[in-house]
């Protein structure tokens, strides 16, 4: 027996041999040779030999990354979740006759910023329209069981993605960040999607992913049992033939100082590695930089190609700069992916139908 567990483990141990030389094709093809990809592979390399003084212990590789303009579409031409309120209020023929003024409002906003190119209008003095989106949301989507919020999602998310052919966006995925999974999983890290869009709207869309509902942070809503009514629910009993539904009630919307809270409560731990793309990340990759054990580093992508995608150059460079200038790594689309969506997809004009 031993003799043949030898005979066995021999071929094995060539094969590993094998991907350890061709890591770069197992886990990077989609990737040109960059700065950000050396300083990643560097780093991981770095922190999981356990001779080295920077060397992680499993339990502590923790990397947080943002959904939307980090591994997923952002620009068709605007969020995914502000699209399907669009669609929601004004075009679901279940739903638009229902819709409070408000949320009509807040949907017209979104469609005549697509449309028109107006600018979107802040919530108050002091919040912008995210916040005015997050409230009109909770409403528009309130009293659906959890299981009928999926599904709602997962059938908007099969139509044609605007500004794009041959991709939908359920596949809006950028496919080298994909790679990047792959490799810290392989490198026994944790990673958790901590996103300013609604939890549950990015728990369907990473669904496909294999990434597990409990590493998904996102905006929040209260919810509540359907036999609940206006009862507390630390003095309701939920009932086994009941379903938890979306209530109105805002509780979080998770940009910003609210990601840090958020993983701070959820995770519990300081992250060693932070991928984003926008302002509203800059406090999560602080937090990783505030780590106080561990080395640590973070990563900005920027969208600064406009031949394979959607993308406002002037406000790349002012991002770029600021990026560079609190000292993150950069992610160049245009540089350093091979292809973003796959070479089969073509970017459009948007359509306004």
């Amino acid at each position: 027996m031993r003799k043949t567990a030898l005979l066995l483990l021999v071929p094995m141990i060539s094969a590993c041999i094998s991907c350890s030389n061709k890591e770069e094709t197992k886990y990077f093809a989609l990737w040109n040779d960059c700065s950000a990809l050396t300083t990643l592979k560097s780093y991981v390399e770095d922190v999981t030999n356990k001779n080295s003084k920077n060397y992680i212990p499993v339990e502590d590789r923790i990397a947080t990354f943002d959904m939307d303009g980090t591994f997923i579409g952002e620009l068709y031409p605007t969020y995914f979740e502000y699209n399907l309120l669009e669609y929601r209020v004004l075009e679901d023929p279940n739903y638009k006759d229902k819709a409070p003024d408000f949320v009509k409002e807040t949907a017209q906003d979104i469609r005549n910023f697509v449309r028109e190119g107006t600018p979107l209008p802040k919530y108050d003095e002091t919040h912008g329209f995210d916040l005015k989106h997050a409230y009109a949301a909770a409403e528009a989507y309130s009293g659906m069981t959890l299981a009928e919020f999926d599904k709602y999602v997962k059938d908007y998310a099969k139509t044609p993605a605007n500004g794009f052919e041959n991709m939908t966006y359920a596949d809006s995925f950028y496919k080298p960040m994909l790679e990047v999974f792959d490799y810290l999983e392989a490198n026994d890290f944790t990673y958790y999607v901590v996103s300013g869009s609604d939890r549950f709207i990015c728990r369907s869309l990473v669904d496909s992913l294999g990434i597990e509902e409990n590493r998904v942070i996102g905006m929040d809503v209260e919810l509540k049992s359907t036999g609940q009514g206006d009862e507390d629910g630390v003095n309701y009993t939920f009932k086994s033939d009941e379903n938890i539904v979306r209530t109105n009630n805002l509780i979080i919307k998770n940009l910003k100082t609210n990601k840090v809270k958020q993983i701070a409560q959820e995770i519990g731990k300081v992250p060693v590695l932070s991928f984003g793309n926008s302002s509203g990340d800059s406090a999560m990759h602080n937090y990783c930089l505030s780590n106080p054990k561990y080395k640590n580093a973070v990563f900005m992508l920027i969208a600064d190609d406009d031949v394979r995608d959607h993308a406002n150059l002037t406000e790349t460079a002012k991002r770029k700069a600021n990026w560079e200038k609190a000292g993150y790594n950069i992610i160049s689309m245009k540089n350093d992916f091979k292809t973003i969506y796959g070479d089969n997809v073509n970017k459009v004009n948007f359509s306004f139908k």
